[in-house]
């Protein structure tokens, strides 16, 4: 059985963060391991706490996980502060952590701060450089190339500077884009357009929207079911269409819960499957 490995915050809500990433490897058949970074205490409403574990402890997580059983691909997510990203920098070289998606977690989809300032400038010094893809939102994508995104020109430029930091792939995701740059309400009301960049050639993954406000942990179900493909063998150029065509279903069937950004629902596929339509 392939196995991947997920270096994240926990989610008390189970909506997002390693939560979000165990049901996605899950849902592919992948068997997830992990490492916490942070724990939360957050409901669909927002987060009201959150503690950054020491960084020792996540360093000795992933080398007795890692020790035992060897994934085939590996994400991070929320990281939380410099000395967490320094520390899974570190392990990610010394474990040889294959196919690394580097989920770039800075600002929770309730506005809630979920890396510091030091932690930013670590993960594009000291992890960017491990990753084999990088999966920043356009508001990510924003902070991280240190310029505004208004055009498609724009999301380009953000993408080489993005490369630039040393990953094989940029993915900027599109979900975003309605309210970070200037394209047409026609347009972009009914499709999200992510953006992936190897260094030579973009390519524009078109995906249908989905309305709803149930859309919270989508970016984690997005890079873990990349994270998930790789581990079973495809290649980044077809996990992108695969996760995005993942990620539009649970959004589709998600199951309504809470009062404020419910969760998608993980095993749509499987929900699907015993209600005998697919």
């Amino acid at each position: 059985m392939r196995i991947a490995l997920t270096i994240a915050g926990s989610d008390s809500g189970a909506g997002a963060g390693i939560q979000a990433d165990l049901k996605t490897f899950a849902a592919h058949g992948v068997y997830g391991i992990s490492a916490v970074t942070a724990v939360t205490a957050q409901s669909t409403m927002g987060i009201t706490r959150a503690e950054a574990m020491p960084a020792d402890l996540v360093t000795a997580q992933l080398e007795a996980v890692v020790a035992d059983l060897v994934p085939h691909a590996a994400k991070t997510g929320m990281l939380a502060n410099a000395a967490i990203v320094e520390a899974v920098a570190a392990a990610a070289q010394a474990l040889e952590l294959p196919y690394l998606v580097v989920d770039p977690v800075i600002v929770s989809s309730s506005g809630d701060a979920l890396l510091d300032d030091e932690g930013v400038m670590a993960l594009k010094k000291e992890l960017f450089g491990r990753a084999h893809a990088v999966t920043p939102n356009i508001p990510e994508a924003e902070v991280l190339s240190g310029m505004s995104i208004r055009t498609e020109e724009d999301l380009r430029e953000a993408a080489r500077r993005l490369f630039a930091l040393g990953p094989v792939h940029v993915v900027i995701t599109g979900g975003h884009a309605p309210q970070a740059w200037e394209r047409t309400s026609a347009e972009m009301s009914d499709r999200i357009v992510d953006l992936v960049y190897d260094g030579e050639v973009f390519t524009e993954y078109v995906a249908e929207r989905i309305a709803g406000q149930h859309t919270h942990g989508t970016g984690c179900a997005f890079s873990a079911a990349i994270a998930a493909h790789l581990a079973l063998g495809r290649s980044l150029q077809a996990a992108v269409p695969l996760a995005q065509a993942y990620v539009a279903g649970a959004i589709r069937h998600a199951p309504r819960l809470g009062a404020g950004s419910g969760p998608i629902n993980h095993f749509w596929r499987l929900d699907i499957d015993k209600a005998g339509r697919l």
